[in-house]
C-alpha cells in the first residue's frame, strides 16, 4: 500500500510524514509547490506518476473570518479542489481520506453532534467545508470522510501556539469561556485514520479526542501542564472579540460510532495533551 499525502506542510499533514518515515510506510507528499490541486490535471498528473492506494487529503483553507469576504478562495480548496480529487481517485481506483469540520454545525443542539445530526453551517468555512464533505462522500462508496475539530499540532496554525504567543506577551488573556467543542490533537487522528483503513471503513464519521471543554478551560489545563505559571486568565464571551465570522458555540462531536467501528477507545483530550506537552520541546520549565 502506498499514500500520497496532500498539504503536506499544514500540522495534520507534518504528522503523517512523520509517521509514515518512522514507520518505513510508502508515500510521497505534496503541497500548493508541487501540485496545485485545484487545477484538475495537476491532481490527475500526480496521481498517475505516484500511483497511490490511499490519497489523505490534508490540504484545507482554513482563515475563517477571511473566508467571509473572500468566499472564492475559499470554495476552491475547501470544495472546487475536494472534487478534483475525488474524480481523480474514482478513475484510478484509489481511496480517498478527507477531513470535514465541527463548523458544519450551528451549535445549537446543547449536545454532541452525532453523524445523523443536520448540518447548518454558520459561515462561509464551515459551508465550504460542507460541500467539499459531499463531493468527496459522492466520488465513490470506497471514500471516507472523517469530521474532526480544534485540531492540534506540529506547527504554529493552532489554538495552543497562540496561546503560548499571548502569554509570552502578556500576563493577563482573556479567553472565550462560551466556545465549546474538542481539542483533538493530530497523533490522535493519524492514529485513527490508519485503524480506518485497515478496517477498510467507507462513509462519514466524527475523529475526535474524546470529551469536550471551553476555549478558557483548554487554555487554563494547558498552561498549566506547560509549567507556564504566572498568567492570569479572564473569562470572556466570544461576541467580545468581534469576530467577522458567527461560529457554532457548542460544536462539540460524539467519536463514539467511529470508537465502536475500530474497536477502541479514543484517548480523552487531555490525555492527548499531555503527550503533545511531553513530546515538543520547550513545553516545560514555564517557557513561553
Amino acid at each position: 500500500m502506498k499514500f500520497v499525502v496532500l498539504g503536506c506542510q499544514g500540522q495534520l499533514g507534518l504528522e503523517f510524514r512523520q509517521r509514515f518515515l518512522r514507520d518505513h510506510i510508502p508515500f510521497a507528499a505534496a503541497d500548493i509547490a508541487t501540485c496545485d490541486i485545484t487545477d484538475p490535471a495537476a491532481v490527475a498528473c500526480l496521481f498517475e506518476a505516484e500511483k497511490p492506494s490511499v490519497v489523505i487529503n490534508c490540504a484545507a483553507y482554513n482563515l475563517v473570518d477571511k473566508a467571509e469576504a473572500d468566499p472564492v478562495a475559499a470554495f476552491k480548496v475547501n470544495a472546487g479542489a475536494v472534487m478534483n480529487i475525488a474524480a481523480a481517485c474514482a478513475r484510478g481506483n484509489i481511496k480517498l481520506i478527507h477531513y470535514g469540520s465541527d463548523y458544519v454545525f450551528n451549535g445549537r443542539k446543547g449536545v454532541p453532534y452525532l453523524e445523523t445530526d443536520a448540518t447548518d453551517p454558520l459561515n462561509v468555512y464551515g459551508q465550504s467545508k460542507w460541500t467539499g464533505e459531499r463531493h468527496a462522500l459522492a466520488g465513490s462508496a470506497r471514500n471516507l470522510v472523517l469530521r474532526t475539530s480544534w485540531v492540534i499540532g506540529p506547527g504554529q496554525q493552532n489554538f495552543l501556539f497562540k496561546l503560548r504567543q499571548w502569554a509570552a506577551a502578556s500576563d493577563v488573556l482573556k479567553i472565550s469561556n462560551d466556545e465549546i467543542s474538542v481539542p483533538t490533537f493530530t497523533a490522535t487522528i493519524v492514529d485513527c485514520t490508519l485503524a480506518a483503513i485497515k478496517e477498510d471503513l467507507c462513509g462519514l464519521y466524527h475523529l475526535t479526542n474524546t470529551g469536550y471543554t471551553s476555549r478558557f478551560e483548554l487554555a487554563r489545563f494547558f498552561l498549566n501542564e506547560a509549567g507556564i505559571k504566572g498568567k492570569t486568565l479572564i473569562p470572556v464571551p466570544m461576541a467580545s472579540f468581534g469576530l467577522t465570522a458567527a461560529r457554532p458555540l457548542f460544536a462539540a462531536m460524539s467519536n463514539e460510532v467511529l470508537s465502536s467501528a475500530l474497536g477502541t477507545p479514543i484517548p480523552d483530550w487531555q490525555d492527548a495533551l499531555r503527550e503533545y506537552v511531553r513530546v515538543r520541546p520547550g513545553f516545560n520549565q514555564g517557557a513561553v
